[in-house]
């Protein structure tokens, strides 16, 4: 095959600066507000809340930050004030996306809670409502959700939200990926970051908009931004001196951190577009292999694109056996496998990433309960019954699908070129 090595690599999703950033935290320097006060902090804040609809935003230091103490906030709601030296979840299970980060779900641990992991579902990759409905009539006491929204893909809200209303289940909506994402709710077109109880958005590094880190809790409860606003800056008192009545942490964001941000503001719809039009390039480019792009609903939701994804047709798999750290594969005409496509990319200085490996097959989580369409995930196969069809539809797809380049600052020859590239593992 006749293609070169791109001599700069092709990241999965970088930062893109425009300049204003540097404005911003050149603001903070000159007027010495470096710390975790000041304009810039107050004005993404205000933004934020106003683009979201929401009434009050609270910018923290990174998103698992804001994660940590919606979860928290959510088990204080329901539990009350825990004991000394227990997390507010102390003795409660917590139902949670299965095919997500490990951000997403450590703060259930964090606060001594014990996560109940819900399969995925082919549509949109994202929390199974029909699975999640088998989780609630196993498990009638829990009364909190974490929902993601993939790769910037918003999932099935309607349907879990109608689930949560009758069973009087609280949402905290991990809208890390999805910033800039909308949803169609009862008629009305929503920012993901909005749509749960407790909200959480991301401005990591390499995420649609970007401080280089940081994130941000959202909501439309005064009592509850305070309370997050207080936890963040250690739980101080108003008092003369630094007195503390309760755990707090240091999560607040800087304003150095903040200016990033402000000056990516602007630029989210550009954003946006450049990775809709990756996402449309590849689908274009590909629509000959046995692939397919990560799917969307496209009435009810808007994605930002963040990253564009593909799954390998069943029957167009190569062999290929994964451990905890490795993968091997076995190469076959007409086939290819994730590895394969990885491993070639990474050859030609280009980056992918496997799918994000399904939480409940994670080491730290084996214990942990795991519910599919069927119910109980665990142990499925059985030598002395028909059991059926094993159904776990999050490891299959983080088994048949990657993560391609994304970068919005590739071109579309760099893109071309990529293109080819994966061709060239099927043939």
């Amino acid at each position: 095959m006749n293609i070169k090595a791109f001599e700069k690599k092709i990241y999965l999703s970088s930062p893109t600066m425009h300049g204003d950033e540097a404005k911003y935290m050149m603001e903070a320097y000159e007027t010495n507000w470096m710390s975790t006060v000041g304009k810039n902090i107050n004005e993404i804040e205000s933004r934020i809340a106003e683009l979201f609809g929401m009434k009050y935003a609270v910018a923290l230091s990174c998103g698992t930050a804001a994660l940590h103490l919606a979860t928290k906030l959510a088990g204080e709601k329901l539990y009350g004030k825990p004991k000394p030296g227990r997390g507010t979840l102390y003795g409660h299970k917590v139902f949670a996306t299965d095919m997500t980060f490990d951000a997403s779900v450590n703060p259930v641990a964090y606060e001594d809670g014990e996560a109940i992991f819900i399969d995925t579902e082919y549509d949109t990759w994202n929390l199974d409502p029909e699975a999640f409905r088998r989780a609630v009539e196993m498990y009638p006491d829990v009364h909190i959700l974490v929902i993601v929204h993939l790769y910037g893909t918003p999932g099935k809200v309607a349907e879990i939200k109608k689930i949560c209303d009758e069973h009087q289940i609280l949402i905290i909506e991990d809208a890390a990926e999805s910033f800039g994402s909308k949803y169609l709710l009862d008629g009305q077109w929503r920012e993901t970051g909005s749509l749960g109880d407790y909200n959480c958005i991301s401005f990591n590094g390499n995420k649609i908009i970007t401080g280089s880190s940081g994130g941000m809790f959202l909501s439309n409860s005064k009592e509850d931004a305070e309370k997050v606003r207080k936890w963040s800056t250690q739980s101080r008192e108003n008092a003369p001196w630094y007195q503390h009545e309760e755990l707090g942490y240091n999560y607040r964001m800087s304003n150095v951190i903040a200016g990033v941000v402000r000056g990516q503001l602007p630029y989210l719809n550009e954003h946006i577009a450049q990775k809709k039009a990756i996402y449309e390039r590849y689908r274009e480019g590909l629509k000959d292999l046995p692939v397919q792009m990560n799917p969307y609903d496209k009435d009810n939701s808007i994605p930002n694109f963040w990253l564009s994804c593909l799954i390998i047709d069943k029957d167009a798999m190569c062999r290929q056996v994964r451990d905890d750290y490795k993968a091997i594969y076995v190469p076959e005409h007409g086939k290819s496998c994730p590895t394969q496509i990885l491993e070639t990319l990474l050859a030609y200085n280009a980056e992918g990433r496997p799918i994000w490996k399904p939480m409940h097959a994670q080491p730290i989580y084996r214990n942990n309960a795991f519910i599919t369409v069927n119910g109980n995930g665990r142990a499925q196969s059985n030598a002395y019954i028909d059991t059926g069809k094993i159904t776990d539809v999050g490891m299959d797809i983080f088994h048949r699908g990657l993560c391609l380049p994304s970068d919005n600052k590739m071109t579309p020859d760099q893109q071309d070129r990529i293109i080819e590239i994966i061709k060239s593992c099927f043939i």
